[in-house]
């Protein structure tokens, strides 16, 4: 199976009103032609999940910008106030997680996991409509496992079987929306040949990956 589409073949597949997980951290590790290709497309109504929605005019925060988000699920929102600004006017709905719960119910979510205990929250708002267990004289909230229907991945360095590395810090939430999809696509910094890539480098295996974009604008 060829898995390297241009960019248009690779968003064909998201719809309106669909959940995307997105990669990226302050947008370090955002594949940005993706995010590009989604606006250009027209798509709107979406669920995104992702750690932030990084600024006004990069990665996620685009697509808040042009108003194509209905929903976010993340552990901050500070750095974009375009993000704050349609919370507080109800123009879009903000759930905020800490991050350490988010990342584990992605991880939940990719590895089949029915959920999680956690002390974090407890005592406060995040605990609302949540299931609460007590082990002996500690609580804990009962978080549940997160999925989305695509995750949009941004990998430094790719092989044409979805092997992917991440550099530096773009690592952060890749490898773990790369489980946690139905569909996975990849937009790749740079596309190499099987076998270029160490194996001792890979950090999403390509059985994960559908889709590899190389970067076309």
């Amino acid at each position: 199976m060829n898995k390297i589409k241009n960019v248009n073949e690779a968003v064909g597949c998201i719809k309106d009103g669909m959940t995307l997980m997105i990669g990226g951290f302050m947008g370090a590790g955002t594949p940005e032609v993706l995010i590009d290709a989604i606006i250009e497309k027209g798509v709107k109504n979406l669920t995104i999940i992702a750690n932030d929605t990084g600024f006004p005019d990069t990665g996620i925060g685009k697509l808040v910008k042009n108003k194509r988000v209905k929903k976010v699920i993340a552990s901050h929102i500070g750095l974009n106030p375009e993000t704050g600004r349609q919370m507080n006017s109800k123009e879009m709905i903000v759930d905020l997680i800490p991050q350490g719960t988010l990342a584990e119910q992605i991880r939940c979510g990719g590895a089949g996991i029915g959920g999680f205990l956690t002390e974090t929250g407890v005592g406060t708002i995040v605990e609302e409509g949540k299931q609460k267990v007590k082990i002996g004289d500690t609580e804990y909230i009962l978080e549940l496992p997160l999925r989305a229907d695509i995750a949009l991945v941004g990998g430094s360095v790719v092989d044409k079987s979805g092997n992917t590395y991440y550099n530096g810090s773009t690592r952060n939430f890749n490898p773990l929306i790369a489980t946690a999809a139905d569909l996975v696509i990849v937009g790749a910094e740079k596309v190499v040949e099987v076998g270029e890539l160490d194996p001792n480098h890979v950090m999403t295996p390509g059985i994960f990956v559908d889709y590899i974009v190389g970067g076309e604008k």
